[in-house]
């Protein structure tokens, strides 16, 4: 536990003072990295049915004109209902990135609230940088202290993606230390996302951004006006972690701030599925293509996995959209299996094949005692499986392609962007080269103006 009297104040104080000389190089860099890999999920959602929904909305309750863009229709509106559209496209394709300390996809509710509101203001990229780490120093550091209990039965990103997406929108607009802890307080009682809806594919995790997003992004603007908000709203007797967690650690919200910097411990998302889907396929991708091995060949499966994956994944027995089928294990190891591949292509077109269906009956998740001691700081994968001819294999994996110590090189994120775009066809590659020219260039940009004409 910590011995700091109100460590919701000292993190609405790091947000507020940060400075882009306060980061180190390294870090900024990796902050562009995660902002082009998220434009390329925002791009991708365009073809999202729950997006779509979500932008007639906004488009039926917003101004049908402002300062910031809207990715996927490419009109402009005010900063809350571009957020809000934009947080909602970043978290369909189930490719954008995530902590795995915290469990939370910080870049879906972070950069949606940061580029809104930097249009509107007509922000510096350092500013608009800087803003960004802020937003995933306090998310993630939330995430982390809400712990596994709340992941049980919360959806951290939209969660912790609240606060976080406060921080960057406070950090933006100049919010002092305690106009930012207000901010925090506003945002931590907006703060929502139950898993149930994964029992019924529903289509609640694109609505959970786009709140955190667009809900963070209004505290912040409140704070700005004078609201006030709980000055202990994480860890108080009746804040975030009283309601939400029974393993919460407030010394998880101040870890080493400003010498521990977890954007660069944030990790790319190589399949389009759920992470907790990711160790074991990238385990057995190894054996099938080190073996050469058909998917017709494999009789049975088991997937060594932490408690978290089964409380995530377990719901979905037989998927019925493709959506779901992102959060069925066996369904991502049928295509791993068939395909070599589990990415967007795959998912819409084979998802319901017999072969896919077949492998995900023959697939299931275990227990693992090592793998869950690990979880969440490391995602080990292990597989093993038995052939039809009576071979077995195993394999392990340490760590998920993506991860930082995995990662993944400028060029590869670029393909992954390209490859994105091109499937929801939201974009030509001249307009995405363009965006990629923006993007490494950042740092040295007056403005943050549009990325798509």
């Amino acid at each position: 536990m910590t011995d700091n009297p109100n460590p919701s104040a000292t993190l609405a104080a790091f947000a507020a003072g940060l400075r882009y000389e306060d980061i180190p190089d390294s870090v900024a860099r990796r902050a562009e990295d995660l902002f082009l890999d998220w434009f390329g999920s925002a791009l991708a959602g365009k073809i999202g049915r729950p997006v779509q929904a979500i932008e007639a909305f906004a488009k039926a309750m917003g101004p049908a004109d402002g300062p910031s863009e809207v990715l996927i229709s490419r009109r402009t509106t005010t900063p809350y209902f571009a957020a809000y559209v934009n947080a909602a496209s970043s978290h369909f394709a189930e490719q954008d990135d995530v902590h795995n300390g915290s469990v939370f996809h910080p870049a879906a509710v972070v950069f949606p609230a940061a580029l809104a509101v930097a249009q509107a203001n007509g922000a510096s990229g350092r500013d608009f940088l800087t803003a960004c780490v802020a937003g995933y120093e306090v998310g993630i550091r939330v995430g982390e202290f809400l712990g596994r209990s709340h992941y049980k039965i919360f959806h951290t990103t939209g969660t912790a993606g609240t606060v976080a997406a406060a921080a960057a929108t406070g950090r933006l607009l100049g919010l002092s230390a305690e106009q930012m802890l207000h901010a925090f307080g506003s945002a931590g009682t907006q703060a929502a996302g139950l898993w149930e809806f994964l029992r019924d594919a529903a289509d609640s995790k694109q609505l959970h951004t786009a709140h955190a997003a667009a809900s963070g992004l209004a505290a912040a603007c409140l704070a700005q006006e004078g609201m006030t908000g709980a000055r202990r709203i994480l860890e108080g007797t009746q804040g975030m972690a009283a309601g939400m967690s029974h393993d919460a650690d407030p010394a998880k919200l101040t870890d080493r701030l400003g010498e521990r910097w977890t954007v660069a411990e944030t990790s790319f998302k190589f399949h389009a599925s759920c992470r907790h889907t990711h160790p074991a396929a990238d385990a057995l991708l190894g054996i099938v293509t080190e073996h050469d091995l058909s998917i017709e060949e494999i009789s049975d499966v088991t997937a060594h996995v932490h408690q978290a994956a089964i409380d995530v994944l377990g719901p979905v027995l037989v998927p019925s959209s493709v959506h779901q089928a992102k959060f069925s294990m066996g369904t991502t190891l049928g295509l791993i299996a068939g395909h070599r591949n589990a990415g967007m292509a795959e998912f819409d077109g084979h998802y319901l094949s017999p072969e896919v269906a077949a492998f995900r009956d023959r697939t299931r998740m275990e227990f693992d005692a090592e793998v869950d001691a690990a979880y969440p700081a490391r995602w080990i994968g292990k597989v093993s499986l038995a052939t039809r001819d009576g071979r077995k294999f195993s394999n392990r994996v340490d760590g998920p392609k993506g991860d930082p110590g995995n990662t993944l090189s400028r060029s590869e994120i670029e393909d992954k962007v390209r490859r994105l775009v091109a499937f929801a066809d939201a974009a030509g590659d001249d307009e995405v080269q363009r965006a990629i020219d923006l993007t490494w260039t950042l740092s040295r940009s007056n403005t943050i103006g549009r990325f798509l004409p």
